[in-house]
């Protein structure tokens, strides 16, 4: 088996220690929104929503900077730098909308610096080996989401610091993120895997459109958008536990249970997306959430509701690298336009579904915007299995 390209490596290492930065605070944040600060259900929606939605912007206008590949690694650097400024200043906050503005600006240099990294990655991968790319960056970014939530239970079990005194802390993995994205774009420069890139997306600039890339990928982020849309915002699944009786300090321990899960079903997603296709792999992702949506629904214990949200980290490992090379294969040398459009299409998705989902939890109860959440991707799923199979019936025939 080829070996990935010492970039994909590198940029590995940077969203590991970024993730371990940022979940470190977000496992936190419906606490501190509903207890600290006394937030409700609607705000933690909008914090999802709102937070991807800002970003959306950014990530199509990043990814179409990004085409020019001489340009992804500035845009790389100034988005973790931004990202790890502000994710301290949360700590200072003393009303709900101060942790809206701050995530959303979080939000924004994720938008910048993630459609040139994902463009970065496929540029100095094979075509054949990019579920695997894929799949590795995204199993150390789960790797990461491990590492920080149990780095801030074992602060607060022990009463090293309390909440606030935890998002301070935040900083430190920061700066290796900062260190380690410098070391990166520096060594794809070294390697010369902009260069060809560059030549590739010259000439492709004279042949076709700048909205071409968006318009080749767009009935395919049409579906993705689509479960975006209807799937349930990670603060309000993080909220349906603490309900069913986890207590809060678990949820940390939770959710780095979860992200292991996540990061191993990242490498099995990128290898199943190689091997059997990115559609059919993304395809039962999707199948898995609505399952276990249904049982978020039911009534049911801390120790349901510990299986339930273990389970829904099969869910990341099945869709999110597939994702990525699916609109990578479409996007031909427009690779930045292609993921900055998929990239803003799903938080735009996101931030309707955050509100729309957060508004049902709120007055219907959980167990209703949950049943909506399972009956949508439902449809969803059934909607791309049957368009699938009328290509495949078209090209065959």
């Amino acid at each position: 088996m080829s070996k990935l390209p010492r970039p994909v490596f590198l940029f590995g290492l940077v969203s590991l220690f970024n993730d371990f930065a940022s979940e470190m605070i977000y496992p936190l944040l419906p606490a501190f929104v509903t207890v600290v600060l006394g937030g409700g259900a609607l705000s933690l929606g909008a914090l999802d929503g709102a937070a991807e939605f800002a970003a959306s912007f950014v990530k199509y206008g990043a990814g179409r900077l990004a085409d020019a590949p001489r340009r992804r690694g500035g845009l790389i650097i100034l988005g973790y730098f931004v990202a790890v400024l502000v994710r301290p200043v949360i700590a200072l906050t003393g009303a709900a909308w101060q942790v809206i503005g701050l995530r959303v600006t979080d939000r924004v240099g994720k938008g910048i610096r993630t459609p040139p990294r994902d463009a970065l990655i496929a540029d100095v991968t094979p075509p054949e080996m990019r579920g695997r790319a894929f799949g590795f960056q995204r199993g150390l970014d789960h790797a990461g989401a491990v590492l920080g939530p149990l780095a801030a239970w074992w602060l607060l079990s022990r009463r090293t610091l309390d909440v606030r005194g935890v998002i301070e802390a935040s900083w430190i993995p920061g700066a290796v993120v900062l260190v380690l994205a410098i070391w990166a774009v520096a060594d794809g420069k070294r390697r010369g895997a902009t260069v060809q890139g560059e030549q590739e997306w010259k000439k492709a600039e004279t042949a076709a459109p700048p909205s071409s890339a968006f318009f080749r990928t767009l009935p395919t982020l049409i579906a993705i958008s689509a479960f975006y849309l209807l799937r349930m915002p990670e603060t309000l699944l993080l909220l349906r536990t603490q309900q069913l009786g986890v207590s809060v300090a678990s949820v940390l321990l939770l959710w780095a249970a979860l992200h292991v899960v996540r990061s191993f079903t990242s490498f099995v997603g990128g290898s199943l997306s190689d091997r059997f296709g990115p559609l059919r792999t993304m395809w039962l992702g999707w199948v898995s959430y609505a399952a276990i949506a249904v049982g978020f629904a039911l009534e049911g214990s801390a120790a349901t509701a510990w299986v339930l949200f273990l389970v829904l980290g099969t869910v990341a490992g099945l869709t999110e690298s597939p994702e990525r090379a699916i609109v990578s294969g479409l996007a031909g040398s427009k690779q930045g336009s292609g993921f900055g459009s998929y990239h803003a299409a799903t938080g735009m998705a996101a931030l309707a579904g955050g509100l729309l989902l957060g508004a049902l939890y709120q007055s219907r109860g959980a167990p209703f915007a949950f049943i909506v959440s399972a009956a949508g991707v439902t449809l969803a799923a059934l909607w791309v299995a049957v368009a699938a199979r009328r290509r495949a019936a078209a090209v065959a025939s």
